[in-house]
């Protein structure tokens, strides 16, 4: 069968191994000082690793593999103790995979194990643990169309988490989505920002001057056209000269991507004010 699962490029792996502790799935190992996908039927094809590897190796593919065995991977998991357990169920629920998830659920209690996630959470469908910074959340389904242009504004955000160092590029809303890449500043400047900027937007937000790992940026954005196939990107900087670093982090991506796509610039004044936009 035709599915996702992720791609090792090996020219690029050093062997770090930071991926490993981050497929509890146990679908990567090191061999012969590599990364190594040993098993298609463990690897879910959500991408965990993919923003755990520093040298950029690893990404999403779509080809033939055998299916995801769901039972097969927990009978690997539940060997490894539970905070294992706990690790793959919340990365199931960070994904929306629910049907996995309670695969997983059954197969604990065919075990009679206990099922290390909070109720309320699974509920939620929101990771129970781990930093809140960095937990994936899909909001799309929770936002209501405001008409109205008086009294209290209604979010316009999509998704969490939003910094381009934490987003995932194989999130389920950058999936052919309009991106909007945003300098940090242009939220402040802005008056309706989330009306005129976010609105019908999946975002990613950073700053040119201050962030450290930039290269990492390139390959996001270049992982949002490829492997996430988004529509458009807009990118929304300041009147600064030093905000034109990201318009240049983003053509030097797009510039190498095997898609092309349109790219628009949004430059805003340091009064809020929107001083130009052009399509690339």
């Amino acid at each position: 069968m035709k599915r996702k699962v992720i791609r090792i490029d090996h020219e690029k792996c050093n062997g770090c191994g930071l991926c490993i502790p981050n497929c509890p799935e146990g679908a990567l190992q090191i061999i012969d000082d590599k990364a190594r996908l040993v098993s298609d039927l463990f690897c879910d094809g959500l991408g965990a690793c993919i923003g755990h590897c520093p040298q950029g190796a690893i990404e999403i593919e779509e080809r033939e593999a055998e299916p995801y065995d769901e039972r097969r991977v927990m009978g690997n998991i539940v060997q490894q103790g539970e905070n294992v357990i706990k690790a793959h169920l919340e990365h199931l629920l960070g994904h929306n995979e629910k049907e996995l998830f309670n695969q997983a659920v059954s197969f604990l209690k065919e075990k009679n194990m206990r099922n290390p996630i909070d109720k309320k959470m699974m509920h939620k469908g929101m990771h129970p643990s781990g930093c809140p910074g960095a937990q994936m959340m899909d909001m799309r389904k929770n936002q209501e169309e405001q008409t109205g242009e008086t009294g209290k504004r209604n979010s316009h955000l999509k998704q969490w988490p939003v910094q381009l160092h934490l987003i995932s590029p194989s999130a389920p809303y950058f999936k052919n989505a309009d991106v909007l890449l945003c300098a940090d500043c242009v939220a402040y400047a802005a008056g309706d920002f989330h009306k005129d900027f976010l609105k019908g937007k999946s975002i990613a937000v950073a700053c040119p001057k201050l962030d450290e790992g930039q290269e990492e940026y390139i390959e996001k954005i270049t992982a949002l056209v490829d492997q996430a196939n988004i529509n458009t990107l807009t990118v929304a900087i300041m009147e600064v000269p030093c905000c034109m670093g990201l318009l240049n982090l983003a053509q030097q991506a797009v510039s190498s991507t095997k898609r092309k796509i349109p790219i628009k610039q949004t430059i805003v004044s340091i009064s809020g004010e929107i001083i130009s936009e052009e399509w690339m």
